[in-house]
């Protein structure tokens, strides 16, 4: 990723699908009513409890929970009064860092409509659905990095927003988005930075498109199997079997931590979790270490995806990874409560909500972040 906006790197160098109907996943629909039990009944996850996934997942310390609460600060600080996010204040990517703002909310079970935020995030649910009826076609943002962004959003608000009205907006505006997905598919399953099949592949790129696009298959978005196959059909070709690595294209030979962490996530996202191919990324990562939590090219990206395929990979792997990465992000945090290079009043990087999405994992509110 560019450090001043939401454009991912060029790593080298830098269950079914719902019952339709209701239009509701049925998960998500339990879920959002959990979710209202939980700020009518409930206290905040206290810092020193275990996680809410238990299963020995590690505690979500006092000084993380603090980190936060920072974080969101820093972004409720940063918003705009139209409700989006920017990267220089001019709506540099201001699809992209809206979305991830919003999700880096919700990974404190705090959504539009609900919770001590919910006016802002409310505002930036309707800036985003703003930005959808600005295009038919369905594309969101300036790259499909921005796009896979955009729909992941869409998919985890889908089912968990106060007003009917702003649910059939997020639905509509969704269907439209992972169509524009499936269309652009290269035919040799990746994406790449446009919307277009004959743009050809790269593993940065098809690991932020398909994460959204998994999301959105577990909200209910009926996704062709022959779609899922591809993806994985995809990542073997760009898999080595010697390193574990996932390089950014089948000609590349480079090695990435975050081609890697994305492509194992994916992989596990496709139904390859327990494949020797996603194992074997597993332990290409963990062998970056101590390195890996204290610097490298692309951090927030990188461990953005490594987290989710630790949790995916199970309670063994995660509890070993999370707390490095934890306290390290805890260690980075700026005074101002951001990560990384936007320090400007009213402009934010991608790093803060990557980070504060990554400090937040132990809640597991976010769907498509659960095991």
């Amino acid at each position: 990723m560019n450090d001043s906006n939401t454009q991912a790197p060029e790593c080298p160098s830098p269950p079914a699908p719902a019952p339709s109907g209701s239009g509701h996943s049925p998960v998500r629909r339990s879920f959002g009513l959990c979710l209202l039990g939980y700020f009518l009944i409930a206290s905040p996850l206290d810092a020193q409890t275990p996680a809410a996934a238990g299963g020995g997942a590690p505690e979500l310390t006092a000084e993380a929970s603090r980190a936060i609460d920072k974080g969101l600060e820093h972004l409720l600080a940063a918003q705009k009064k139209d409700g989006s996010w920017d990267s220089d204040g001019q709506g540099g990517h201001a699809v992209g860092n809206t979305s991830l703002a919003l999700m880096a909310f919700m990974g404190k079970a705090q959504f539009p409509g609900f919770g001590p935020h919910g006016e802002q995030l409310d505002r930036g649910m309707k800036w985003l659905l703003k930005e959808a009826k600005k295009r038919p076609d369905g594309y969101l943002g300036t790259v499909m990095y921005e796009h896979g962004l955009a729909t992941l959003a869409l998919s985890e608000m889908w089912g968990m927003v106060r007003d009917p009205k702003d649910d059939d907006a997020i639905k509509e505006a969704l269907e439209k988005a992972a169509e524009v997905i499936l269309r652009s598919q290269n035919p040799g399953g990746g994406w790449r930075y446009q919307p277009q099949a004959d743009a050809g592949q790269d593993t940065s790129c098809t690991m932020t498109v398909f994460h959204a696009l998994a999301s959105a298959h577990q909200a209910g978005i009926v996704v062709p199997n022959a779609t899922i196959a591809k993806v994985v059909k995809y990542l073997e070709g760009v898999y080595d079997r010697q390193t574990g690595v996932f390089a950014y294209t089948a000609k590349s030979n480079a090695k990435s931590p975050a081609c890697t962490a994305g492509g194992a996530y994916i992989a596990q996202l496709a139904g390859q979790r327990d494949t020797e191919m996603v194992n074997a990324a597993i332990r290409y990562l963990k062998s970056q270490a101590p390195g890996i939590f204290t610097g490298g090219g692309y951090y927030y990206y990188a461990h953005y995806y490594a987290i989710q395929a630790m949790v995916q990979a199970g309670d063994e792997a995660y509890s070993e990874w999370y707390p490095k990465i934890r306290d390290a992000l805890v260690k980075q945090q700026n005074a101002k409560g951001g990560w990384g290079t936007a320090t400007t009043l009213g402009t934010i990087s991608y790093e803060t909500p990557m980070a504060i999405i990554i400090l937040a994992t132990p809640h597991r509110y976010i769907p498509i972040y659960q095991r």
